[in-house]
């Protein structure tokens, strides 16, 4: 009997844990990132193509870090769809706090048409995002989508 007790005692621990643990993630809730392209910065332009990067303000609103684990977007640039680009490494998103996110893009000049090159000269262009976000939280795996249009600034490459 004397052994019992002390048996007893640990699985009472254990369950007043697990109560706890499921009251505390009970409260949690999960609100969407809000996720604004601030900025479109070309880093390359060369005779079949270049790069930019598309430059990101993500504002996790929820009271708990988030981590993501992959964002894919597709940009259109003044009406033209420009590429796609894919983010496949972890982004730590600290809780009620903005974070500056870089997606590096990569594109041809085949296919996008003689006006494309033309909005490269611009200082803000028309722009559309479509994409979505995998972000890993205490409530599992969430998805969130992309979607935007509005004027950027552009940022040229001077060096």
């Amino acid at each position: 009997m004397h052994q019992r007790i002390p048996h007893l005692a640990s699985r009472i621990s254990v369950v007043a844990l697990v109560c706890v643990s499921c009251a505390t993630l009970g409260r949690l809730s999960f609100t969407e990132l809000d996720v604004a392209l601030q900025e479109i910065g070309v880093t390359g332009i060369g005779l079949t193509g270049g790069t930019f990067d598309l430059v990101f303000d993500v504002y996790n609103p929820n009271d708990y870090r988030i981590r993501s684990t992959r964002m894919e977007v597709g940009i259109d640039l003044e009406g033209t769809h420009f590429g796609d680009a894919l983010l496949d490494r972890p982004l730590d998103l600290s809780p009620t706090n903005h974070s500056r996110v870089v997606v590096p893009v990569r594109f041809e000049w085949a296919g996008l048409g003689a006006g494309a090159k033309a909005l490269l000269t611009k200082r803000a262009v028309g722009y559309g995002i479509t994409g979505r976000v995998l972000v890993d939280t205490p409530l599992g795996e969430r998805t969130v989508g992309l979607t935007g249009k509005g004027n950027v600034p552009l940022r040229k490459l001077i060096r």
